[in-house]
């Protein structure tokens, strides 16, 4: 009987232990280079103690401008190096990745929470807006799944198409700190909008949010802009809780970053500017 107690008890301290164990392992994020840095400032924020794993897929950025079979197997790739690295979770931060490649994620690891971002164009359509400029990568709006939402929503509103790949390009190459550069674009793209009556727009890929402030200078008073970093930290944090391995520690989490760049003569070094840009905006 002695040993039969003994036992017990050592296989409730046993699952206690993994239960911990699970807990304090990584979530890993990734996103084609440097924009899903956007989104896990919006993670560590409301999930402080949760350890985390940065990969940028540089060496094959942008997705925005690949086809749907490429996209899907960098993304592929990418989840099956965080998941050996033994993550309890994945956030697909890339709005083009999560459109192609999610659905077939979830298939693969049905172990593993599968989180991803998409364009928060029913934020918009719920706060009252009627004309809406959605700003994201040729692929994201392209995509079946964002066109059938917008077609949705075509009798209710007016959904504004605005590819910005250029945007994509400023911030892998190091400029985000250069205002003329950045203010130059974004004028290029508002230009022919300064008398409409769009009243809100949808940052559809997490490069964008870097620019937020900038975007605002170009708006009519009254237009608002719509991110869905928010929502997906809120989602990641209540899968967590669901399943009971939200980190409870109370020590802050450690962030790790990884980058897939296989550096040039004369490149910018993508992992030394993941972290710079960390700094900048978190």
């Amino acid at each position: 009987m002695l040993k039969y107690i003994r036992n017990m008890l050592n296989r409730r301290w046993d699952s206690k232990l993994f239960v911990y164990y699970i807990m304090e392992r990584s979530i890993g994020v990734f996103d084609s280079g440097m924009g899903g840095i956007s989104t896990l400032i919006e993670l560590k924020k409301m999930l402080p103690n949760e350890n985390f794993i940065y990969y940028g897929d540089s060496e094959n950025a942008p997705y925005g401008t690949k086809t749907s079979e490429e996209i899907l197997e960098l993304s592929m790739s990418v989840a099956e190096k965080l998941v050996h690295r033994n993550v309890k979770a994945i956030v697909v931060a890339c709005n083009t990745a999560t459109s192609i490649a999610v659905k077939s994620l979830r298939e693969k690891y049905k172990d593993i929470i599968i989180i991803g971002v998409e364009p928060a164009l029913k934020l918009g359509i719920d706060a009252g807006a009627k004309n809406i400029m959605v700003m994201a990568t040729n692929a994201t709006l392209r995509e079946k799944k964002f066109n059938k939402l917008a077609d949705e929503y075509a009798k209710s509103c007016n959904v504004i198409k605005m590819p910005c790949p250029e945007l994509v390009q400023i911030a892998e190459n190091g400029f985000l700190e250069n205002k003329d550069i950045c203010k130059e674009q974004i004028y290029k793209y508002f230009k022919s909008y300064r008398e409409s009556n769009i009243d809100a727009i949808v940052l559809g890929c997490t490069h964008f949010l870097f620019y937020k402030n900038y975007i605002k200078e170009f708006v009519k008073d009254g237009c608002f802009i719509v991110d869905g970093n928010l929502g997906t930290a809120k989602h990641l944090k209540n899968q967590l809780l669901r399943r009971n391995i939200l980190n409870t520690t109370s020590s802050i989490g450690e962030i790790e970053f990884i980058n897939s760049q296989i550096k040039k003569t004369g490149e910018i070094d993508k992992l030394e500017l993941s972290k710079k840009i960390y700094k900048m905006f978190y």
